[in-house]
């Protein structure tokens, strides 16, 4: 599954825990060159030393903000002169009711999982087509396919997400890119924790505690995607774990 991943260069928003940081171990593993972004330095520095990368292969990045975004991608450019994968893998999940009125996350959600994909599309997106090559991949969730109760906000993001893939899959085809999106399940990171409404949380921790299986099975569908012939566009993948009934 390593076969022409190898010199890659792989950018990673929301690379300093859960499905980013693990998805660079595999990737660092199997010889890619990895620039990560996200807002706590101390842990992309922490993870850049455990994989051997150089201070410089990390940048703080808030991907709400189109400019740190772009920035992100220049560093992986001016450090290893391409970008051959975009990972907008930032997200967030504060599940509520609608009539919680919980307003401002409602706003974070469309800011961080739309806007974000968004910016990291714009950031990417010229380099890939004066290279003529090049794969963006989008995190979309199974809750891009179902909706829940409490989670309307949430779905609505992350079917926003299959669209904008979808467009794109469509728009780039003169430039040779390719465009995956890759939907989880209940997979073991800290995306819980951004549930704080009262009662919505705990049924997200236990939900969770019961199902999620581990980062690294969505790191091997990160993998799988791009060491395909470039002939090859994985377009979706949508994984549960097996006791998942949602």
């Amino acid at each position: 599954m390593t076969q022409g991943i190898d010199n890659k260069v792989v950018v990673i928003t929301g690379g300093s825990s859960g499905l980013g940081a693990e998805t660079a171990r595999h990737l660092t593993r199997a010889g890619a060159k990895v620039v990560l972004g996200a807002r706590r330095l101390d842990r992309l520095h922490a993870l850049a030393e455990e994989l051997g990368l150089g201070a410089e292969s990390v940048v703080q990045t808030d991907v709400t903000d189109h400019a740190q975004v772009q920035v992100l991608v220049n560093r992986a450019v001016d450090l290893h002169g391409r970008i051959d994968v975009m990972l907008n893998n930032a997200g967030v999940m504060p599940l509520s009711p609608l009539e919680m009125q919980r307003i401002e996350e409602w706003n974070q959600t469309i800011d961080v999982n739309i806007k974000g994909v968004l910016y990291g599309i714009a950031a990417a997106l010229p380099h890939m087509q004066t290279q003529k090559s090049g794969q963006i991949i989008n995190v979309s969730s199974v809750a891009g396919h179902v909706v829940s109760v409490g989670g309307v906000v949430y779905s609505a993001s992350k079917f926003a997400v299959r669209a904008i893939a979808e467009g794109l899959r469509k728009e780039v085809k003169p430039y040779n890119i390719r465009s995956t999106i890759l939907s989880p399940g209940a997979v073991d990171t800290e995306l819980p924790s951004s549930t704080k409404a009262e009662g919505m949380a705990q049924v997200m921790q236990a939900f969770y505690e019961r199902n999620a299986i581990p980062a690294s099975s969505f790191a091997r569908c990160v993998l799988f995607a791009i060491s395909q012939p470039e002939e090859v566009d994985i377009n979706e993948i949508l994984f549960r774990p097996t006791h998942q009934e949602f």
